[in-house]
């Protein structure tokens, strides 16, 4: 176990070791042990988490602020529009202060490529609290580690050598950020998982990621391939993860995405795919997830489901992530 961790930023899972990334899914199992049987954790008494989200949030703003009172301190929850952010003041100047202010930072910045996880790195730059990603353009790191975690405890003989098909799904709502698939290709190949990415041709990911997980899986002794059909991605899977996301070039023109996504209705997670993986597979989903269009009822509800395990496991992993990176002695952060 890594003890290490106080003040480090969590920005993105590649930024950390895998054995630290063990240690958040160690403290995790623990808090949530003692969240079972009612007893109190109260690790970071008296200290403040500032929540800056730029975009909407019901498990990530709710696990962090929960998280946060379980572990006897207060999480602020704030918008661009009720702080100096929305009249221009830098990131530079955000992260200093708050860094005066209290002990660690959080933003989510999630729906406009190139910008989120640039504002985030530069917040991260100033800020002598550490500063966590609550889900940027590119990565969604506190979605991705509890998913990890439940695809442990769910496969209890170990996760190298599990197929994960992580296939884009249908939405008709709006186009969603990238990081979720992105996250997931990042982190499942570096655990030895065989990873097969199924998507239509318009909907590839950002290509330092992929071209990180080409490699991240063949120094694992997993694999990583690409598809462009839904059923092959499924076939003899462990896992499924079946995910609506935009087009890179396309997020500041809804009409013209949208009017793309709906040439491929046909691509949902459905009983007959369920069929063509393995007997034994889970279901998974961020959520929320469109049902009948991503997912159907009869799947999201039905027993090889586990999107409800996993999003409480968003409640521990969070937990974890502020101990291990705002814990420890000398309370208030200091500028550097």
């Amino acid at each position: 176990m890594i003890t290490t961790l106080r003040g480090k930023d969590f920005i993105a899972t590649q930024d950390w070791t895998t054995e630290e990334l063990d240690t958040v899914i160690d403290v995790a199992s623990s808090l949530k042990r003692s969240f079972a049987l009612g007893e109190p954790t109260r690790l970071l008494s008296d200290m403040t988490l500032f929540m800056i989200f730029f975009d909407k949030s019901t498990r990530t703003r709710n696990a962090f602020e929960a998280g946060m009172t379980q572990l006897g301190g207060h999480a602020h929850d704030l918008t661009p529009s009720v702080m100096q952010i929305s009249h221009g003041e830098s990131p530079k100047d955000t992260g200093i202060i708050l860094s005066r202010y209290g002990h660690g930072i959080a933003i989510r910045h999630d729906l406009e490529p190139g910008a989120g996880d640039t504002y985030i790195r530069e917040v991260a730059g100033h800020a002598s609290a550490p500063v966590i990603n609550l889900q940027s353009d590119v990565d969604h790191p506190t979605q991705t580690i509890a998913d990890l975690m439940t695809i442990r405890e769910k496969f209890r003989e170990g996760v190298r050598g599990l197929k994960i098909a992580v296939s884009w799904a249908y939405a008709p709502s709006y186009a969603k950020p990238m990081s979720v698939p992105q996250g997931l290709i990042w982190l499942m190949t570096r655990y030895g998982l065989n990873v097969t990415l199924a998507h239509p041709p318009e909907y590839t990911l950002m290509s330092n990621i992929v071209a990180d997980a080409r490699r991240s899986a063949g120094e694992s002794g997993g694999s990583f391939q690409i598809v462009d059909d839904m059923d092959t991605a499924f076939e003899d899977a462990d896992i499924v993860y079946p995910k609506s996301w935009g087009i890179e070039e396309l997020f500041s023109k809804p009409d013209e995405a949208l009017a793309i996504s709906a040439k491929y209705k046909g691509w949902i997670c459905d009983e007959r795919r369920m069929a063509l993986a393995d007997g034994k597979a889970v279901y998974m989903h961020c959520l929320p997830a469109d049902r009948g269009y991503e997912v159907t009822d009869a799947v999201i509800d039905g027993p090889q489901s586990v999107v409800y395990d996993e999003a409480e496991n968003r409640l521990h992993t969070a937990k974890a992530i502020m101990a291990l990176t705002m814990g420890g002695k000398g309370g208030q952060a200091t500028d550097a």
